[in-house]
């Protein structure tokens, strides 16, 4: 247990445009006025996150729902307290033009497929019976979080990734090869698993249990701050992202603002974890035989102490939102009509 008034924060990954929220809270000084310290770290490896919190060496971080419960069926006593990114499509993601592979999943056979760890894998063999394949029918290459890389080098033919990063970078590097962003396609998981949303990669706000259990005014007042700084960044994102790297000047670049543009209509309003998405994680789970029929949901919405928005109507996907932040507009902002956010 934690005996000062600091908390410890570990990332799911690298400081990424979308964790914006956790560093802004600490620019503007809001853990402070909670009375609070809270030191934010970068993993060496984000296959590490579940097993160093659970054992208490960090306090709170971030991790993927699948990721969440998976380290929690496993012996790791890791919880979450709240959402930060709802629902970012996640899928297959290659280069069209060189690929081979179709809209059909059985296009992967014979093909390198990268993903990042143990459940990306699992993923992907589950899928594979579904379509009449078996796990040798394809080549499964580990390739961490550098699956953009593995792409560009031809390491892989594709690879598992989500729509707002390697989505964005694969667009990016594309455009510079003099190709369309449009040669970048995704097989979306949820869609080939008929899962009905992409909930299994929401980003969540998690921590040890036994902080957890011992320091609930801790964790009320380290959401609170988030909470607020999430406030100030739906209301003007273009400050709040100035903001953001003046902490980490390496994200000041064409695009890493665009991973923000892309990222922005994910992020959570109110951080709730969301009952029907929950639901459907830990029936997917089941169904991957990560965890068996006795898993309880190791999630809370406690910690929360403002209003919580209505659930999202089922396979709504979020508005595209213009946020100001790339310069010239959105491409695809530029060729829609521009809606309020929706968030689940």
């Amino acid at each position: 247990m934690t005996t000062t008034d600091k908390i410890t924060v570990l990332l799911n990954w690298k400081a990424t445009p979308y964790h914006l929220p956790l560093f802004l809270a600490s620019k503007m000084g809001y853990f402070t006025e909670q009375g609070i310290k809270v030191a934010i770290l970068e993993p060496n490896d984000p296959s590490d996150v579940t097993e160093i919190i659970g054992s208490g060496k960090v306090d709170l971080g971030l991790k993927a729902m699948i990721h969440t419960i998976a380290g929690n069926a496993r012996g790791y006593p890791i919880k979450s307290i709240g959402t930060l990114l709802d629902e970012p499509f996640t899928g297959v993601i290659h280069l069209s033009h060189k690929s081979g592979i179709t809209n059909d999943f059985t296009s992967l056979r014979g093909k390198r497929i990268g993903y990042v760890g143990e459940f990306g894998k699992i993923q992907l063999d589950e899928l594979t019976s579904h379509f009449g394949m078996t796990p040798k029918d394809y080549d499964a290459v580990r390739v961490g979080m550098n699956v953009t890389d593995a792409i560009i080098r031809g390491d892989i033919d594709a690879g598992i990734g989500i729509e707002n990063v390697q989505q964005v970078e694969l667009e990016e590097w594309s455009v510079q090869q003099g190709r369309s962003r449009d040669d970048v396609k995704m097989l979306r998981i949820d869609e080939l698993a008929e899962l009905g949303c992409c909930c299994f990669c929401s980003i969540l706000y998690i921590g040890n249990e036994e902080f957890i259990k011992n320091n609930p005014e801790k964790v009320t007042k380290y959401l609170a701050a988030i909470k607020r700084a999430t406030d100030d960044m739906i209301a003007d994102p273009v400050a709040a992202y100035k903001k953001y790297t003046e902490m980490k000047p390496h994200l000041d670049s064409d695009i890493n603002r665009k991973i923000f543009q892309r990222s922005f209509r994910y992020f959570s309003r109110d951080l709730k974890n969301v009952e029907r998405d929950w639901n459907k994680v830990t029936n997917y789970c089941k169904r991957l035989d990560i965890v068996d029929s006795s898993f309880v949901q190791n999630q809370t919405n406690e910690f929360l102490t403002w209003p919580l928005l209505p659930e999202s109507e089922p396979g709504v996907e979020p508005a595209t939102v213009e946020t100001g932040v790339v310069e010239g507009g959105c491409r695809r902002c530029q060729h829609s009509s521009i809606a309020q956010p929706v968030f689940a």
